[in-house]
């Protein structure tokens, strides 16, 4: 029976390594999963969602498939960085006064 080396180590599996190495102009970046872009990327899905997911009445997938191709057309065409516009302290006193809002609500 062989080790199961779970999906962070595929990278470093002899037959990934062998194919890197003959295709030195594919480089492997590796970002935590909590990483500030992952979280960047679900936003945009949630924006996605929002704006036209859960507000549109789709009669079929195919429906469905053609608005989000033309949300993402529209998005692409005028896109807007996410700024983060709140600093870790402000972000920490947030959840802070949060907490102890509810750390007595009885629930």
């Amino acid at each position: 029976m062989t080790k199961h080396r779970g999906i962070y180590g595929t990278h470093k599996t002899p037959v990934i390594r062998t194919w890197l190495a003959e295709h030195p102009r594919f480089q492997m970046h590796f970002t935590p999963t909590g990483s500030s872009w992952t979280n960047q990327v679900e936003r945009w899905f949630g924006f996605l969602a929002d704006q036209k997911i859960r507000r549109g009445a789709h009669k079929n997938v195919q429906a469905l498939e053609a608005d989000i191709r033309a949300w993402v057309k529209d998005w692409n065409e005028d896109p807007k960085p996410f700024i983060w516009t709140k600093t870790a302290e402000e972000i920490l006193d947030s959840l802070a006064h949060f907490c102890r809002r509810i750390s007595g609500a009885g629930h």
